[in-house]
């Protein structure tokens, strides 16, 4: 209890992942999209931590919450990077 209130993180992954779940809602809310493209300079962690995303949720071994959470903010699944320019 006493590590949690000083913001140990018990889960690296989780807390990661979270991050990034965060990062990518700044983003859309500036950019209204999530589709970052991985040679954006810019964004180049979060463009490839999107692209994962969506290898994860090809390979079904995304999990169902976190799913939810990406539809949440109308992530698209099946973007090819030529369908779009940034």
């Amino acid at each position: 209890q006493q590590l949690s209130s000083i913001g140990f993180i018990w889960d690296q992954y989780e807390h990661s992942w979270n991050e990034h779940f965060n990062e990518l809602c700044a983003f859309k809310a500036e950019n209204g999209h999530c589709n970052v493209s991985t040679h954006d300079e810019q964004n180049t962690s979060l463009g490839q931590w999107v692209s994962q995303q969506r290898v994860l949720y090809k390979k079904k071994t995304l999990s169902s919450n976190r799913i939810q959470q990406l539809n949440s903010i109308c992530f698209v699944w099946g973007l090819h990077e030529r369908s779009y320019e940034l």
